[in-house]
């Protein structure tokens, strides 16, 4: 027997029935964006189901962009956007981050999606652009050696990505680089490396402004993996060293 015929003929379960007939409501305009849900109770009603089968129904819905849910508060319709799909994959990645793999993979994507912004950066900003990126800048400076550094440097880098005018490349950057950043262990001389950071930050910006495209993707390259590589630890000395370098 073919499985998957079988599969295709297959009863559908309650959940998935409930969530695509109130997705289709919704995008029929049966229930308008941001309004309310009917109560569970009513839902258990209407489609003769148990409390659990309405609830997955419903988290499956807001999975899927079609809800947005808060603690004590009706669930409301929505309709699905790139930052909202982006943002719930988002939430299932970023659980992974604590992997070095993992971690290093999605360092890899930001240095490609970084690289590729400076280079964008340096072909077109335009004179609002700038403004925005030297004040990002100035920031940055008054916050080394401080606990602001980092905001800060996420808030240079950001408004490096927002000149392309990609929001699916801003969402995917808006995502991971906080969390990243927030999850990196402290360097041994914080003050130090703020100012080398801060040093290529300004490198980047001047580039930007003088519109030298290879400088500017080839000091970013460089700032992102002096950075990555900065934070990883040290390999552990055999025991026949004793704990001695050798040469």
């Amino acid at each position: 027997m073919d499985t998957d015929a079988a599969d295709i003929h297959a009863p559908r379960r309650t959940p998935d029935l409930i969530a695509d007939t109130l997705i289709g409501e919704i995008r029929g305009g049966v229930f308008a964006p941001d309004a309310p849900l009917p109560t569970e109770r009513d839902l258990c009603e209407r489609f003769s189901a148990s409390r659990p089968t309405v609830r997955e129904a419903l988290a499956q819905m807001q999975m899927r962009g079609y809800l947005t849910a808060g603690a004590g508060k009706r669930p409301r319709a929505t309709l699905p956007s790139i930052a909202t799909v982006l943002r719930g994959t988002g939430d299932l990645i970023r659980e992974v981050l604590g992997d070095a793999e993992s971690g290093a993979h999605l360092e890899q994507m930001r240095q490609f999606i970084e690289t590729g912004a400076a280079r964008e950066a340096a072909k077109r900003a335009d004179n609002i652009q700038l403004a925005k990126l030297q004040a990002a800048l100035e920031k940055n400076f008054d916050a080394v050696g401080t606990a602001d550094f980092a905001p800060t440097d996420i808030a240079f880098h950001r408004a490096l990505v927002s000149v392309v005018g990609n929001p699916v490349i801003l969402t995917l950057h808006d995502m991971f680089v906080s969390t990243m950043i927030a999850q990196r262990p402290p360097t041994p001389n914080a003050l130090r490396y703020d100012q080398i950071a801060y040093d290529e930050h300004r490198e980047i910006y001047q580039a930007v402004l003088d519109g030298d495209v290879v400088t500017a993707t080839d000091v970013m390259d460089r700032h992102l993996t002096r950075s990555y590589r900065a934070r990883l630890k040290a390999p552990q000395l055999s025991p026949e060293t004793g704990g001695r370098t050798t040469h």
